[in-house]
């Protein structure tokens, strides 16, 4: 297009509005006469999400699709603590979406989804207590045919979260970590952030056999033979490189298949480089850039849930981590806006 034409077209616009059907489909749903609420502005949520007060007892869940839900524990840890701090800075990083280009979807906008607080806890000092509140919570979620979209905290969360969405049968997973976090008991207690993913396979919650675990590396690799003993794939970061990308994620496909699938991020994952805010970092781990190509590579799995775990913000003078963290939760989302576990709890419903 030459310039007198473009500015026939662009020069006298102040309308802001797209010309292309596509973009268009997306502008209508953000913009209101020319502009967008400033990101800065309100009460912060999750992905700017609307907020939606759900009772701890008497929950009511109306149509939502999706609950994003903060799960502040960390009582789990292993080494530096912190997690608890997560959800809360997931909720001020500003500008995370709302339009996903690579996927093309706006998830905030398409979808019926709201930020629906805390896990509601009877102790900030009971460990196994506060597993039982986590499952009592994402149960009700599951029952109202909602997705559960979780921000930890500490990676001992997801445990008592699959024994919820697994609970009338077991899940796949899709799981991006430095660390396996299938050990054994540490100092008499098994429900550390170390060992979920064992736990979640003896209560038969998870299905190792439709478990990927993406990125492991460092030194706790003797802490890992549950993994290999129980059929799970390992890939480690090392192999990234030499395998591709693209290889990883047509194996994580076949692995987990259609059955429905849980993704399980943890921020440790990524190199310190761009997430030194975690507990238990690791070097020569995954880039931003390798996670969310490998992210956006899983559109169309059957995603029954997800969480992104273990941001401890104040490591992180930078907000990096959070930035990282709020940024893979939208993927994630923006993952569930394919999944066929939403179309059928939308016609169940």
């Amino acid at each position: 297009m030459d310039l007198s034409t473009l500015k026939a077209k662009f020069e006298q616009d102040n309308s802001g509005e797209p010309y292309d059907p596509r973009f268009q489909r997306v502008a209508r749903r953000i913009f209101s006469k020319g502009t967008r609420v400033a990101p800065y502005s309100g009460i912060p949520t999750l992905l700017d999400a609307p907020q939606r007060s759900i009772d701890a007892d008497t929950p009511d869940f109306g149509d939502l699709q999706v609950a994003l839900i903060g799960v502040p524990m960390d009582l789990g840890v292993t080494n530096r603590n912190g997690a608890r701090f997560g959800p809360r800075a997931l909720r001020t990083i500003e500008r995370i979406g709302p339009y996903n280009h690579a996927l093309d979807c706006a998830p905030t906008h398409e979808l019926r989804v709201a930020d629906i607080g805390d896990v509601p806890f009877r102790s900030r000092y009971r460990l196994e207590l506060s597993h039982e509140d986590i499952e009592k919570r994402i149960n009700q979620v599951v029952d109202a045919g909602v997705i559960p979209l979780s921000v930890g905290g500490d990676h001992s969360i997801t445990h008592p979260i699959l024994k919820a969405v697994g609970r009338k049968s077991p899940v796949g997973m899709i799981h991006i970590d430095a660390h396996c976090d299938t050990g054994g008991p540490f100092d008499q207690c098994k429900f550390h952030h170390g060992g979920p993913f064992r736990n979640a396979v003896l209560d038969g919650v998870l299905e190792p056999t439709r478990t990927i675990q993406i990125g492991v590396r460092g030194s706790s690799e003797y802490l890992w033979e549950f993994s290999y003993e129980s059929g799970m794939t390992v890939i480690h970061a090392e192999e990234v490189s030499g395998v591709g990308i693209h290889a990883i994620i047509e194996k994580a496909k076949k692995i987990v298949g259609d059955g429905p699938t849980y993704l399980s991020f943890d921020i440790d994952s990524l190199d310190p480089a761009f997430a030194p805010g975690t507990g238990t970092p690791e070097i020569g781990g995954l880039t931003t850039r390798e996670v969310l190509e490998i992210l956006r590579g899983l559109k169309g799995l059957n995603l029954v849930g997800g969480d992104v775990v273990e941001v401890a913000p104040q490591y992180d003078a930078t907000t990096n981590t959070a930035q990282a963290g709020a940024q893979v939760l939208f993927e994630i989302l923006s993952l569930i806006a394919f999944s066929p576990a939403l179309r059928a709890s939308t016609v169940n419903r």
